[in-house]
């Protein structure tokens, strides 16, 4: 009987060089009731949409037996791939850890407590065939506590979309699918996994959003908390700041210098006609210490902007990054 990855007619080791169509990748921490039910379900949605692919689960550091299971699982079914971290890093990482994984044309990804429905995967990937590069998921009809839950993200969607300038209904909706040259092109740290529309626009990538199905937790408990909203500002404020200026670090450190610089000189110009041309003592006068904190201060941004532009430059040119994303290129080759 062939796998589930591999089509009919085509053999064992013709198949196992093909790239799948879809690469399925979800973090586990602490799921082992989900983890049975969740396989099944993303296997016969993908079989049934007649699609070739791979599960990848990634045990982020579970304490309840999910990494034994998903061992268990990855030795009898032909279409898991379990990936076992050393300890909890975080979602991001798991994330991360995946995608490293994936050889799929492209990336699904979704949460591993049931709450996503693997039912909509063939939905997003027809959406993302209209030529989108990212198609994310909207929990329209959300199945979470009103006030600890729903509201908070209602606001903190909000407030990403006026930041970022990608205004989703849902930022914190892990069904999502990509394209993997899209995926290859992006680098996770920190919280950043919410962000990941963000940081493809950055990329150039075409995004859109489709209403999915969502339902209630069956096992265990959520692991998101109020206690997350500092880390979410900090990881915002970083991915505005990539947005906007990340190839020019210059011209924001070199902005806010040169204010700076500009009007420490001039309280200090000023500070020089009272003193020389009125006589007056300035001394003890407390604008003396502004001008000199200010100009100190726009010197130390300049110097801090052109720290940040060496050190994006040899970033850049040390991992061969361009500056640019080229989408298509029409044309016939050279010969």
């Amino acid at each position: 009987m062939n796998s589930p990855l591999i089509p009919d007619g085509v053999s064992t080791a013709l198949a196992s060089t093909l790239q799948p169509d879809v690469s399925i990748v979800v973090p586990i921490y602490n799921e082992v009731e989900s983890i049975p039910s969740l396989i099944d379900a993303i296997a016969t949605s993908l079989r049934n949409a007649a699609l070739t692919y791979e599960i990848i689960c990634v045990d982020d550091g579970s304490r309840d037996g999910s990494d034994a299971l998903l061992k268990q699982q990855a030795q009898t079914r032909n279409d898991l791939k379990a990936v076992i971290l050393r300890r909890n890093y975080g979602q991001t990482p798991a994330m991360a850890a995946g995608f490293s994984q994936a050889i799929g044309k492209v990336i699904i990804t979704l949460d591993g407590d049931l709450q996503n429905d693997p039912s909509d995967i063939p939905m997003l990937l027809e959406k993302l065939s209209e030529g989108y590069d990212l198609v994310s998921g909207w929990r329209k009809n959300r199945q979470d506590a009103s006030l600890t839950r729903v509201l908070p993200s209602k606001i903190a969607n909000w407030l990403i979309g006026q930041v970022t300038g990608v205004r989703l209904h849902d930022y914190g909706c892990s069904l999502k699918a990509y394209r993997s040259e899209l995926v290859a092109d992006m680098n996770l740290y920190g919280e950043l996994h919410r962000f990941l529309p963000a940081l493809a626009c950055i990329e150039g990538a075409r995004i859109a959003e489709v209403p999915v199905k969502h339902h209630s937790r069956q096992f265990g408990k959520s692991k998101y908390g109020l206690d997350r909203t500092f880390r979410v500002v900090m990881d915002l404020l970083t991915v505005s700041f990539m947005r906007k200026f990340l190839t020019r670090p210059m011209h924001v450190f070199g902005l806010f210098g040169l204010m700076s610089l500009l009007s420490g000189m001039s309280i200090g110009i000023y500070l020089t006609i009272v003193k020389f041309g009125f006589g007056e003592e300035i001394g003890q006068r407390p604008l003396l210490i502004l001008a000199v904190v200010l100009f100190l201060a726009g010197l130390n941004l300049f110097s801090f902007g052109l720290l940040a532009e060496i050190s994006m430059r040899t970033y850049h040119e040390s991992q061969g990054r361009p500056i640019y994303r080229v989408r298509e290129v029409f044309g016939k080759k050279d010969s």
